[in-house]
């Protein structure tokens, strides 16, 4: 017998329209939030970063390959990696869904992390995927936008995360059992797993200059997360009790 609240076919209609109401009204703040996005100042790229990518060496630009904007995944896989991040991966698998649209539209994902493409390249055909994946391993990309830190920067506790310092939970000690658990599946201590870190930032290429328009950090990449906006209007939700996604190869050995 159900512990949850039952009722008529009327009273969840009632309710159900209430719940209408405040979700319109979380689609209209949605839109205001996308409005103050790109109503940000742009910032002019400087510095000439370059990338490994399945064509040879590129220029931030090259990323746009034609488009005028580019939207970049900070992918957690750092060169001491053995494998990409579970949680990453599992973003990471929509992406082949959607990015043809966005291509169509003016618009260029391309995922970056820290690791040698020969990993990446590796780590790709084993998952299956096919969206394009570069390299930043010999460059300070991954730095200059606050995905990715130092062994001394770690030790010194002078990390600036989502925009605050020191104030993640992956910067906690001892590290959460979560972590822990991510870190080993990738191969490493959660020491060298947490140098690397997820994100989105997006580009604009103008007249031969490319500015920065926007990032986002930590749970600011939630509604990436493709899994997690089914479950959340699944009947019980997320209904979490720990770690409980693998990557999408590993479920059947799990």
């Amino acid at each position: 017998m159900t512990t949850h609240p039952t009722g008529t076919r009327e009273q969840w209609l009632a309710a159900r329209r209430t719940l209408l109401d405040a979700e319109k009204a979380y689609t209209r703040q949605g839109d205001e939030l996308a409005r103050q996005r790109q109503a940000l100042p742009w910032v002019r790229i400087e510095k000439d970063y370059r990338f490994d990518t399945d064509e040879g060496s590129a220029s931030l630009a090259d990323l746009f390959r034609g488009r005028s904007q580019l939207l970049v995944y900070h992918f957690m896989f750092g060169p001491d990696y053995t494998a990409g991040c579970p949680s990453c991966s599992s973003i990471a698998d929509g992406f082949d869904g959607f990015a043809v649209h966005l291509a169509h539209h003016d618009v260029m994902l391309m995922a970056v992390s820290r690791a040698p493409l020969a990993k990446l390249q590796a780590y790709k055909q084993r998952m299956g995927w096919t969206f394009p994946w570069a390299s930043s391993a010999r460059g300070d990309f991954n730095f200059d936008f606050n995905v990715s830190f130092t062994e001394a920067q770690q030790r010194e506790g002078n990390i600036e995360y989502n925009y605050e310092r020191n104030s993640h939970a992956m910067d906690v000690t001892p590290a959460p059992a979560p972590v822990a658990q991510f870190a080993a599946t990738c191969g490493t201590d959660a020491a060298t797993y947490t140098r690397d870190r997820p994100g989105l930032s997006a580009f604009v290429l103008e007249d031969g200059v490319v500015y920065h328009t926007y990032s986002t950090y930590a749970r600011g990449v939630d509604g990436l997360w493709g899994m997690y906006q089914w479950l959340d209007r699944a009947p019980k939700g997320r209904n979490e009790k720990g770690i409980w996604w693998r990557r999408h190869d590993e479920y059947e050995r799990s």
